[in-house]
Formats: structure tokens, C-alpha cells, sequence
């Protein structure tokens, strides 16, 4: 099971996504593709991630371990810079989570090439391709990840 509470630079969407059939692979938020995607700016947004090779459709991008915050601790956080990098975590989304890798640098977009998924049960997350992803494209996420408020306004101005 996969609980998606959303990103906090957008609203809490509270979603259950479960994948069937899918094998866990352990160690895998720990697994780095070497040159397949990096940091760079982005004119308008600042820093984004950009594919360095083609993505296909539903490929994974990314499974960048996370650092879970208890839910004691997550509202500190708030009043710091990193209030625009954490993800809200847990079922009740009461906790915080810090993506390592690339993680917390997806730009956000209403029509992103890219989804996230949470995979508390061993504290990463999983980014994937919607379309295929050419070299030098700017990987995006919608904030409010998928579903019914993906379209929800965010708490700042959208850059597409």
C-alpha cells in the first residue's frame, strides 16, 4: 500500500494508491542510475531536474530514500526554508519526509511528465514517467500528485 497525502507546496489530497502485483525490491531506494537525470536551472523556476537519457512511459526515474520526520517535529520545519521541499508523510499525513537524491527539486506542473508515489513501508519514494521523457526535458510533478485535486491551486504562483 502506498498512501499519497500530496506535497506540501501544493494542498494535502489524502489519496490511496495501491499497486498490485508489484514486487518489492529491497534496496532499491538506494539504487542510483549514474547520468540519467540532473539538477539544473531552469529559466523562470530556478533549479528543476531534467532528464540526461529517454524515459519511457511508466519507466522509473528515481527512488530516492527519504527522511521521515515524526509528526512532533514536522511542524518546525514550516517556519524554515524547508517548507518548500518536504512531502507530507504517513496516513494521516501528520508527519513530514525529506526526499534525498533529486527528490524534493521536481518543479511543479498541471500537466507534468511525471508522477510520484510513496513507499512508506521503506521510507522512499518512487518517481515515474506519464509520457516518454526526451534528453534535456524538464522532469515535472503535479504537486497535489494525481486524482480528484490535481487541478487545486497552489499556495504560490505556478511557473509553467
Amino acid at each position: 500500500m502506498i498512501s499519497c497525502c500530496g506535497i506540501t507546496r501544493g494542498r494535502s489530497i489524502g489519496i490511496l494508491i495501491r499497486r498490485k502485483g508489484r514486487d518489492k525490491r529491497p534496496g532499491d531506494c538506494n539504487r542510483v542510475e549514474a547520468m540519467s537525470i540532473a539538477v539544473r536551472h531552469i529559466s523562470g523556476k530556478g533549479r528543476g531536474v531534467v532528464a540526461e537519457r529517454p524515459f519511457r512511459a511508466s519507466e522509473t526515474i528515481e527512488r530516492p530514500p527519504v527522511i521521515v520526520i515524526p509528526a512532533s517535529e514536522a511542524p518546525l520545519i514550516r517556519d524554515t526554508r524547508l517548507a518548500h521541499y518536504y512531502f507530507e508523510w504517513g496516513d494521516d499525513c501528520k508527519q513530514a519526509a525529506i526526499a534525498l537524491g533529486f527528490g524534493s527539486l521536481y518543479n511543479h506542473s498541471y500537466t507534468p511528465n511525471a508522477r510520484y508515489e510513496f513507499h512508506e513501508d521503506e521510507e522512499c519514494l518512487e518517481f515515474l514517467a506519464l509520457r516518454d521523457i526526451e534528453p534535456g526535458e524538464e522532469i515535472t510533478i503535479n504537486y497535489n500528485n494525481l486524482g480528484p485535486s490535481a487541478a487545486q491551486p497552489l499556495k504560490f504562483a505556478v511557473r509553467e
